[in-house]
């Protein structure tokens, strides 16, 4: 099973994946960012490497291998707000046969936005000149919003309303999985 934890910057994705990982020891958590950024130091930086068609073929390719060869639940978490794009990267994982619980974290504005002004300070893109945290600040209300159009079948839970461990015992709930421990 893939589990992929979708959700706005600041909704705990990092923090849940961690924690799923903490309870299922056989389990594997990829991150589909490293792959934007691995693309980023051979392409052109742009202004989201999820506009690149070649890192969303890329997501679908590799956690189907991650799963196929290295794990039997893959956790993903990677914020997929536009449409299209989830479309199409969830479409190809169910496509290519993997089962995928489709997790969305859900949280009110100023908590999202009080998340990332507390976040430890990264690094600016000196490719694009983009400073991280205005970036993220800058695609809080378009997350907010896609919370009220998830698909079908989605999972979503408030990150703002549940702790870590009780969003833990959720998904493992939806994914009928039992922890290790």
């Amino acid at each position: 099973m893939i589990i992929w934890l979708n959700g706005g910057f600041g909704a705990g994705k990092t923090t849940l994946a961690a924690e799923l990982r903490r309870r299922l020891p056989d389990s594997v958590v990829f991150d589909p960012e490293d792959l934007g950024i691995t693309l980023w130091k051979w392409l052109p930086p742009n202004d989201d490497f999820q506009d690149l068609a070649s890192w969303r073929e890329l997501v679908v390719a590799t956690a189907v291998s991650l799963r196929k060869h290295h794990a039997s639940t893959l956790v993903v978490p990677m914020s997929l707000v536009r449409d299209d794009y989830r479309t199409e990267i969830l479409g190809g994982l169910a496509d290519a046969g993997e089962e995928v619980l489709h997790v969305f974290l859900a949280a009110d504005f100023p908590v999202l936005w009080a998340r990332i002004v507390a976040r430890s300070p990264v690094p600016d893109n000196p490719e694009t000149g983009h400073s991280a945290a205005e970036w993220a600040r800058g695609r809080v209300e378009a997350a907010v919003a896609a919370a009220e159009h998830q698909p079908s079948g989605t999972l979503v839970l408030r990150s703002d309303r549940l702790s870590t461990s009780e969003l833990a015992d959720e998904v493992l709930a939806a994914a009928g999985l039992r922890q290790v421990g």
